[in-house]
């Protein structure tokens, strides 16, 4: 009998099963996965998720990867260009951008490490339940074997299509149908200056370094336009990237050393994320487009909550499924502005009036640039920056 059970061991499970296995709760973590392996996924983490790495004391390990720190963000859209830095939050003032094969094993090795037992190329075939309420797993092992495993509360960090939110038929809410696709590959070679983001019309083209001296160079286009993008990838990729020719200049000049990978148009929605016997985190019970890279931030927070909520219920300092339900509000009161911010860039419409007054106002202002780049990586609040009086007085100061 295991007092907590953790599906899935990437960048949400690892670390909740790391943290409650700190607190001393006996710990399964299973992934049909075997480690080290990549996954289709985005790999930014923002500076808060890069200081929650140094308070699990992981933070060496992603620089021993080699994995280069990203202090400098370009934003170009039309005309207007701006370059900048987020402001710090708990001292660290780099993002860094690790593969997954780099990040998700270092979790999963920090969570063995801190007695959590692991199992690997295991798939969970169904949940046990009992009077309504989950009790636990039935899967196959990776001899074939097929086992249960009872816990006190089972946890999906079991993605987008979680099999936990299947069975629990958790609803989802304040859905916003898909927005964009995205294709990506790796380039050698190329002089990246930190994390780069352009804005041609109707298209976003993301340039960041990684790992292995190599960078990533990811673009969206609007989901109505998948079938076609995928249709033809290559030419779509180059001509999207014909609309930025000083970066195309820049691409042309390296050499490109994976394979494309991409996605269709991916969905956006909030899950219920508790109920007798269960809980979610990360992708599988928040889930929005990646044009804003929050997913690794966003689950390493959401596991550091649901961490705390459960060591309060399961040592009875407060009911478990109250404690559960207070994780989820939580949640919700800390992405509502960037939910709403993710959906509205997703969309990739052309800019507002608003949007270009506000890009006017920014230029020749470094201290308000850097706070602007500090609401997409959660240093500044989104809520603060975009108030009225602070947009005002931004553009009195432009005016001035």
């Amino acid at each position: 009998m295991y007092d907590v059970i953790v599906i899935g061991a990437r960048c949400a499970g690892s670390p909740t099963a790391l943290l409650l296995a700190r607190k001393g709760y006996r710990v399964l973590l299973v992934d049909k996965a075997v480690f080290p392996s990549d996954c289709l996924n985005n790999y930014y983490i923002h500076q808060p998720g890069i200081a929650q790495l140094q308070r699990w004391g992981l933070l060496p390990q992603v620089i021993a990867s080699g994995c280069p720190p990203i202090a400098q963000i370009t934003f170009a859209a039309g005309t207007v260009t701006l370059t900048g830095a987020p402001p710090p939050i708990g001292g660290i003032t780099a993002a860094y951008a690790p593969r997954r094969w780099v990040l998700d094993t270092l979790l999963v090795e920090a969570a063995i490490a801190a007695g959590v037992e692991m199992r690997q190329r295991f798939v969970v075939q169904e949940l046990l339940q009992e009077a309504g309420q989950v009790v636990g797993i039935r899967g196959r092992t990776a001899a074939g074997q097929v086992v249960t495993e009872r816990a006190r509360i089972t946890v999906g960090a079991d993605g987008l299509h979680s099999l936990v939110a299947r069975a629990v038929q958790a609803p989802a809410y304040a859905a916003t149908p898909a927005l964009s696709c995205v294709y990506y590959t790796h380039w050698s070679g190329l002089q990246v200056k930190g994390l780069e983001l352009y804005l041609p019309p109707r298209r976003a083209v993301v340039l960041l370094p990684t790992n292995a001296e190599r960078a990533l160079l990811a673009i969206s286009w609007p989901a109505a336009e998948f079938h076609q993008v995928r249709a033809d990838l290559e030419g779509q990729y180059w001509h999207a990237l014909a609309a930025i020719p000083d970066l195309t200049d820049r691409i042309r000049s390296g050499q490109r050393v994976e394979r494309f990978r991409g996605t269709a148009a991916l969905p956006n929605f909030l899950r219920r994320s508790s109920g007798l016997g269960w809980a979610l985190v990360g992708d599988a019970g928040y889930h929005k487009d990646p044009g804003t890279a929050q997913g690794i931030t966003d689950a390493f927070r959401d596991a550091e909550g649901l961490a705390t909520a459960i060591d309060a219920g399961l040592a009875d300092r407060c009911p478990l499924i109250a404690a559960l339900e207070e994780y989820e509000q939580r949640r919700n009161r800390a992405v509502q502005a960037m939910y709403a911010f993710t959906c509205q860039l997703a969309a990739l419409e052309p800019p507002s009036p608003e949007t270009l007054q506000l890009d006017a106002a920014l230029r020749g202002n470094q201290a308000a640039i850097n706070d602007f780049f500090g609401t997409i990586a959660g240093t500044v609040a989104i809520e603060e920056f975009f108030s009225p009086e602070h947009i005002q007085r931004l553009f009195g100061a432009a005016n001035g």
